[in-house]
């Protein structure tokens, strides 16, 4: 039987168009039904163009399907990925920075934790619930990957809320693998690693060379001397211009002894020690771009239309390349049996034994005809369980504020973050964030934009 596999915000071209070359590159999944559905027609006719270019690309003829019927695209899915964006750059995403830069409160990306990543995940959250609700009831047996941000937020309430089998996928762990061996001149794929954490905040525990003689060699004294060497790569992409450093993995590296997965423009947001009003000193030590999505989202809008135009023009064909994303082998291991290992977004229950039961955890799961089976980790050093901690406060009280209508926990987890709470005071921040919600409007659930009893009346 040839699966069916629904892209959930298929008008996210560019993704949509790597996810598809990917799945259809294997010759198990080339009679494979794609069905691509999103609620923008323009951008989803966009999709289904490219769509057939890969599959001309790859000479296949799969089944593919666009639909602007959700229940259409979801009856019967074996697979539905997920990759919406709730509300847009504009208004939603300019609304995250505007505000809270009212109040001296910096940030770069704003889509995994911070204040942007709370109201990021006020707004997500109930829109993939409603398509958990669907998939419950037209394809109870589907396996929902989500690759949506706030990627621990939204994981940690569908779980709690829906039986649906769920995985939450990230690139983050190969793309700093590949990272860090450029930096340390060794073979990609000659590394090998072990990596357990919450997603963005997740460690490099283990870290190897595996020689093609056998030999196997520790990389962090490698590491060591390149950090005490200073020199750190300016990495500049097409959406990038600008470029990226590493100083902020690599300070954090120095004072706590292991790598973080995590680019260092996102994770300095993350904790609340690289961006801090009035210390323009430090973003200019750590290389800290303030705005970057901004940036990065104004770049790829202006070029929308240019491209556009290439991807539907039926003389320009498609190059189709292997990405490094989990999706396409998680559909191939469980449809053929072949053993894989990714890493997963999954809820703890005890893999990582210092983390909360109830949070989202990012572990090696091995893929296989069983399904996608985590790894139990153990109790991981104690300090970076601290740190991750410090993130699954937010995440949790995020999730609980949507899944219980209690919109005193918006406050909580603003309040208990830890780059908001280092730069504002509690009524800042309760101020910021009744004027993000009222800002936000009909894109937050009603009950959460009820006005708030206000902090003198509580008690």
């Amino acid at each position: 039987m040839n699966p069916k596999i629904t892209l959930i915000g298929a008008g996210s071209t560019v993704f949509a168009k790597n996810l598809l070359g990917d799945i259809l590159s294997y010759p198990e999944l080339e009679n494979s039904t794609i069905v691509l559905f999103d609620i923008n027609p323009e951008r989803l006719k966009t999709s289904e163009i490219v769509a057939h270019k890969v599959a001309e690309a790859l000479g296949i003829e799969p089944t593919i399907i666009a639909t602007l019927d959700a229940e259409k695209a979801l009856e019967g899915a074996n697979y539905a990925i997920s990759m919406i964006q709730v509300g847009g750059y504009k208004p939603s995403t300019v609304i995250d920075f505007e505000i809270p830069k009212k109040y001296g409160l910096q940030q770069t990306i704003a889509d995994t934790l911070g204040i942007g990543g709370i109201m990021r995940g006020l707004r997500t959250i109930p829109v993939l619930l409603e398509y958990s609700r669907l998939m419950e009831r037209v394809c109870p047996d589907v396996l929902h990957m989500n690759y949506v941000n706030p990627m621990a937020i939204n994981c940690i309430a569908l779980a709690k809320a829906s039986p649906i089998k769920l995985v939450g996928l990230c690139h983050s762990v190969p793309h700093t693998a590949h990272e860090l061996a450029s930096d340390l001149g060794v073979p990609p794929q000659e590394v090998q690693y072990l990596v357990a954490g919450i997603n963005h905040m997740a460690f490099y525990l283990k870290l190897e060379q595996h020689h093609k003689d056998g030999r196997i060699e520790d990389l962090y004294p490698k590491v060591r001397e390149f950090v005490a060497r200073g020199k750190f790569s300016h990495r500049v992409t097409a959406d990038m211009p600008w470029g990226l450093t590493d100083h902020v993995r690599y300070e954090v590296f120095k004072h706590f002894g292991y790598s973080v997965t995590e680019s260092s423009e996102h994770f300095s947001e993350y904790v609340p020690w690289f961006i801090k009003q009035g210390r323009s000193d430090l973003l200019e030590q750590f290389h800290i771009p303030i705005e970057e999505y901004i940036r990065r989202c104004e770049l790829n809008t202006a070029k929308w239309q240019d491209l556009q135009t290439r991807l539907e023009n039926p003389n320009e064909k498609l190059e189709v390349k292997r990405s490094v994303e989990y999706g396409s082998l998680i559909i191939h291991s469980q449809e053929t049996g072949q053993p894989r290992v990714i890493y997963g977004n999954v809820p703890n229950k005890g893999l990582i034994s210092n983390l909360p039961e109830d949070c989202c955890v990012e572990v090696p799961c091995l893929v296989d005809k069983n399904g996608i089976q985590p790894t139990k980790i153990g109790k991981i050093p104690p300090h970076l369980a601290a740190m991750m901690r410090t993130n699954i406060n937010v995440q949790e009280l995020t999730a609980e504020a949507v899944l219980t209508g209690n919109r005193e926990h918006i406050y909580h987890a603003a309040m208990l973050d830890p780059h908001t709470a280092a730069e504002l005071d509690l009524q800042q921040i309760h101020n910021m964030v009744n004027e993000l919600l009222e800002a936000h409007g009909q894109s937050i659930p009603e009950v959460l934009r009820l006005e708030s009893r206000s902090p003198q009346a509580i008690g």
